[in-house]
């Protein structure tokens, strides 16, 4: 799949760079580097577009976008393999992430107007002559830039709600997934007429720079947190607002009562699905320690066929440079005295890396304090569920996570410091539309998904409209001594309580 000159973000004399297989390193197409005037180009023509795209009903962008989940549904084939090529994902992996990201447009299309459009508000006793509304109007032009480890569904969790919200978007995928990015700005495209609502700005990283200091009105990242942090310093300089989902070391936390075998399994995809390539996977378990044992030697069996290669469940690492990350993780644990169950020093290859289980990891090790985006697990025994929450919460990050227990699973979600945690289950929030995706502390801030994700590429608008003479004017000079008495005999009946400081 090869990018033509003719791409309209991109100058006949642009440079290149191609995309790779990464499972075998073969091309897999050739795309232009967008410079600083091609993305500024394209946000001009986004900016052009917005006056149509934003005038259009509630009804109307639905049904554009209603017609764009139906053409990726009938095309899921074409576009897995696309990822499939890019990413090394298995083709299973690669449709189970279109198939959410289908259902995240339809929820967005079709929720829009009941959360942004205009809503009646109380206005009070002090202004009850007024009748108030608040309604949420769409910025303009919304910048993503997306990441490799999920090309559909995670940018999707911002174009799809931008879209829906009346914004236009210029989409700079990762330089390891253009293709992905491409084929879904072709695909809206085409629904839309030709009219540039979807645009993509394929490049490296001076690309996704010169789109944070474009003349965007909102811009939504996901990557690492060095990145996060240069694209907060570019957009500041035009003070664009931003939303930065930045990763994170997720724990699973396992209490005496959970269900083990479901446990382990849940714990075993959770942290080597994707190649472990996945911001909100599991890193870390804490088990209680009466069920340490049975846990360990549970996941043991179920990871003993379980294997990275080409046509096996786990593909190869996407981006080459965390193959030495995954690695300097591994070895620094075991230097520090962990032991090694499943892989270890000898399961980082050239390209792929074998599933690796470790235990009894020391706390201040590098694969309990740093994402290691890759298919290892550090399992730990606690002795209560207090530790467990304890060890879970010191970190620097707060994404998402998992809690296994028949009775006080909830109870112990709601203790962990992080955006998301499911409950007997891995990553279920993120197949929710109606919830919020986004994390805490160095895992970025902000929201996408569910009407928080609407509202996020959106102004408040609040009006008011008289429908009735005021009882008392109060905002006018001819308001008299009598009417500021009144006034304050009606604020300290509603206002003065019962119960006043001595």
């Amino acid at each position: 799949m090869t990018a033509t000159l003719d791409n309209p973000t991109a100058t006949a004399s642009a440079p290149t760079f191609d995309s790779l297989n990464p499972a075998n390193g073969d091309v897999v197409g050739t795309y232009p580097i967008a410079s600083k005037a091609d993305v500024d180009a394209a946000v001009a023509r986004s900016r052009e577009a917005a006056a149509w795209w934003g005038a259009l009903s509630f009804a109307e962008r639905e049904d554009f976008l209603l017609t764009w989940r139906s053409v990726i549904t009938r095309r899921i084939a074409q576009l897995a393999q696309v990822s499939h090529l890019e990413t090394g994902k298995p083709h299973g992996d690669a449709q189970l992430e279109i198939i959410m990201a289908i259902d995240h447009i339809a929820w967005a299309a079709k929720h829009a107007k009941k959360i942004l459009g205009p809503q009646k508000v109380k206005s009070g006793l002090l202004m009850a002559n007024q009748a108030s509304t608040v309604e949420y109007k769409p910025l303009g032009v919304v910048g993503v830039i997306g990441p490799w480890n999920y090309p559909v569904f995670t940018p999707c969790g911002s174009i799809a709600y931008a879209l829906a919200a009346g914004n236009t978007v210029v989409f700079k995928p990762s330089e390891y997934t253009p293709g992905v990015g491409q084929w879904l700005a072709d695909t809206f495209t085409e629904v839309v007429g030709g009219r540039p609502v979807l645009q993509v700005v394929t490049g490296l990283g001076e690309t996704g720079n010169a789109l944070c200091t474009a003349a965007v009105d909102k811009l939504a990242f996901t990557g690492s947190g060095a990145t996060g942090k240069k694209v907060m310093a570019a957009c500041a300089t035009n003070l664009t607002p931003v939303i930065i989902e930045a990763g994170g070391k997720d724990s699973m936390i396992v209490d005496q009562d959970a269900d083990i075998e479901k446990a382990a399994e849940a714990a075993l995809w959770g942290g080597m699905s994707n190649a472990g390539q996945t911001c909100i996977g599991t890193e870390r378990v804490y088990v209680h320690e009466k069920v340490f044992d049975s846990f360990v030697a549970e996941i043991t069996n179920q990871a003993k066929d379980l294997k990275a290669g080409a046509g096996e469940k786990i593909g190869p690492i996407t981006m080459p440079s965390q193959i030495g990350i995954i690695k300097s993780h591994i070895d620094d644990a075991i230097a520090k005295g962990a032991t090694v169950v499943t892989g270890g020093a000898d399961a980082v290859g050239e390209r792929f890396v074998q599933p690796t289980i470790l235990t009894n990891v020391p706390e201040n090790s590098t694969e309990i304090t740093e994402e290691t985006f890759g298919p290892t697990l550090a399992i730990n025994p606690v002795k209560s569920m207090d530790e467990a929450i304890e060890l879970t919460n010191a970190t620097k990050y707060g994404l998402a996570g998992a809690v296994f227990a028949k009775k006080n699973g909830v109870d112990i979600a709601r203790r962990v410091r992080s955006g998301m945690t499911s409950v007997n289950s891995v990553v279920a929030f993120a197949g929710v539309p109606a919830l919020p995706f986004g994390g805490v502390g160095e895992s970025g801030f902000g929201r996408i998904h569910g009407p928080d994700g609407l509202k996020e590429f959106t102004y408040a608008k609040a009006i008011t409209r008289q429908r009735m003479k005021p009882l008392m004017m109060l905002t006018s000079f001819a308001r008299d001594a009598k009417t500021d008495g009144n006034v304050a005999k009606l604020i300290t009946v509603m206002h003065g309580g019962k119960k006043t400081l001595k």
